[in-house]
């Protein structure tokens, strides 16, 4: 577990964090810019001393203001990855990747190259490299120095688009592959939705929410923070089979509730996360028949909220242990009247996978 604790005045900022994360995926530090998301990393780091607390990475102490413990950046075993890479010019990839490693791991250095695909680049300078690949080189040189945690801070806000579809399916694979715990600082929305497991939402200084990235994004506390299009819920879901006539694959939500999404090259049994739009939902008290919606769940109502400047309401549903968000108009919440635990069925016209449609 890594326990936070810190307070620190920053210009006009007051960052007051109080945390306990898990030791493995990826945690998305989520906020508006100069909120408090790098500061946050930077004290973690020790690149920056908190006025007073304490941070415990596991069992190990990085600092407490109490006990006038803080540990210098270089004892915490702690790597960072910047927005730009800040690789040596002078030094070659190889020279790169293994500057501050303190004792040679042949076998280590071999695959974390191969993880991040860099073998071809290892005689190359910085120079002739593209922003991805110098992500790439960095995110290696991090790991070379077998971290107790990962830090990055946007790693992809430098780059261009076809920079960013380079640079992704390896920071996946960084996800599945590598258990150290990493800490992903990052505005971007779709950044989120691919990667991470965990996620902290920060606003002037303080934590508004944290968790399991699913029951985050589908927060109260998260919808203000969401453009109307991408009020949305998330959920994880097991493939089970591919329709035999149609590209259509099915995914089990629980074992009395499935979903066809668009055909995926997934095995039977593996979990995948889907999206299901709040526009995309709406509720009937009668089930419905001769429909060409596919998906249809058996809900239970679990909270309304009201969304006066539009009209709308907004309705959690509850099927099992999934919650999926609707949006209706005030006119017809009022003539279905919708209550709190109602039992109702929930129409749901698209569903994507969120690791399959990042752009």
């Amino acid at each position: 577990m890594l326990a936070i604790n810190v307070q620190k005045t920053l210009g006009n900022l007051d960052l007051d964090i109080k945390l306990e994360l898990p030791m493995q995926g990826i945690t998305a530090i989520f906020g508006r810019s100069g909120t408090g998301k790098t500061s946050l990393i930077n004290v973690l780091s020790g690149l920056s001393q908190p006025d007073k607390g304490a941070i415990k990475l596991g069992e190990r102490v990085l600092c407490d203001s109490d006990a006038g413990i803080f540990l210098p950046p270089e004892k915490r075993k702690i790597g960072y990855v910047f927005q730009d890479a800040r690789l040596f010019p002078h030094y070659t990839v190889s020279g790169n990747l293994t500057y501050g490693c303190r004792e040679k791991d042949q076998a280590h250095f071999e695959a974390v190259v191969k993880l991040l695909g860099i073998e071809s680049l290892l005689q190359r300078y910085p120079s002739s490299l593209s922003g991805g690949e110098k992500q790439r080189v960095a995110i290696g040189r991090a790991l070379l120095t077998k971290p107790d945690m990962l830090l990055m801070d946007e790693p992809l806000a430098s780059l261009d688009l076809p920079r960013k579809h380079e640079l992704m399916p390896y920071l996946e694979k960084l996800a599945k592959q590598v258990n150290t715990p990493i800490l992903y600082v990052t505005h971007s929305l779709d950044e989120i939705l691919r990667l991470a497991d965990h996620m902290v939402m920060i606003n002037q200084g303080k934590v508004v929410v944290a968790g399991n990235v699913n029951s985050v994004w589908g927060s109260p506390e998260m919808r203000p923070w969401l453009p109307p299009k991408e009020q949305s819920s998330l959920i994880n879901a097991r493939v089970n089979h591919t329709h035999p006539d149609y590209a259509l694959t099915q995914v089990m939500l629980n074992h009395d509730a499935c979903l066809w999404v668009s055909k995926l090259n997934r095995q039977r049994g593996e979990w995948v996360r889907v999206r299901i739009h709040s526009n995309d939902v709406s509720i009937t008290k009668a089930k419905p028949e001769k429909t060409s919606i596919r998906n249809i769940l058996t809900a239970r109502v679990d909270k309304l909220l009201s969304v006066d400047e539009e009209e709308k309401v907004a309705v959690r549903l509850r099927v099992g242990e999934a919650q999926i968000w609707a949006n209706l108009t005030l006119w017809a919440a009022d003539e279905l009247n919708i209550k709190v635990g109602d039992e109702v069925f929930a129409q749901i016209k698209g569903v994507s996978v969120t690791q399959d449609d990042w752009v």
